[in-house]
């Protein structure tokens, strides 16, 4: 219980809701929900957010319900549902505005600006976000890079106090190339 209240409080002094409080007021989600640093789902109407099971949203990903762009002009703001299905990463940087169904198993690439409805199955990227290929080819793409390149185990991770000596050869091992860590 302490240690909740020390976390909202911590949040609320950075400007930003809790995942908790977020549900309280209205937010929806599935199982397996990522949220990492800095996201913002729109506290003023998050209860028309709903968000899927197994969805990561990377560093800053912003998920507004509301687009107060209209507000001074017609003295209202326009709003609408955010709807995430399953199975979806959101990369840093992203934004999702109002009146927006992202299907199921997408990618949205990092600093990407989701305007309209993506089909499930794809990655999308840029802004406004735009198809780039399905879901099966960056896979098969990826997949066929890890024969290629370096691949690094759990333990070159902060999660397991990466050494000094694991950081100076990843830094070696990537010094031209792009790897993968579990």
């Amino acid at each position: 219980m302490i240690r909740q209240l020390l976390k909202e409080i911590v949040y609320r002094l950075r400007g930003e809701y809790t995942t908790e409080k977020l549900l309280k007021m209205g937010l929806k989600v599935g199982s397996n929900f990522h949220r990492l640093i800095g996201v913002i789902i729109d506290p003023a109407h998050c209860w028309l957010i709903e968000i899927g099971d197994n969805v990561t949203l990377a560093p800053r990903v912003h998920i507004l319900a509301h687009d107060a762009s209209t507000k001074q002009l017609l003295g209202y703001a326009k709003i609408g549902k955010v709807t995430i299905g399953n199975n979806v990463f959101i990369g840093a940087d992203s934004v999702v505005l109002p009146n927006v169904h992202i299907g199921d198993n997408v990618i949205v690439g990092a600093n990407s600006t989701v305007t309209r409805d993506l089909e499930s199955g794809f990655v999308y990227a840029g802004s406004p976000a735009k198809k780039i290929t399905s879901i099966e080819e960056f896979i098969n793409k990826n997949k066929a890079l890890i024969d290629t390149v370096p691949c690094f185990g759990e333990e070159y991770t902060t999660r397991q106090n990466v050494s000094d000596e694991k950081k100076k050869e990843m830094r070696e091992k990537l010094s031209s190339t792009c790897g993968f860590i579990a």
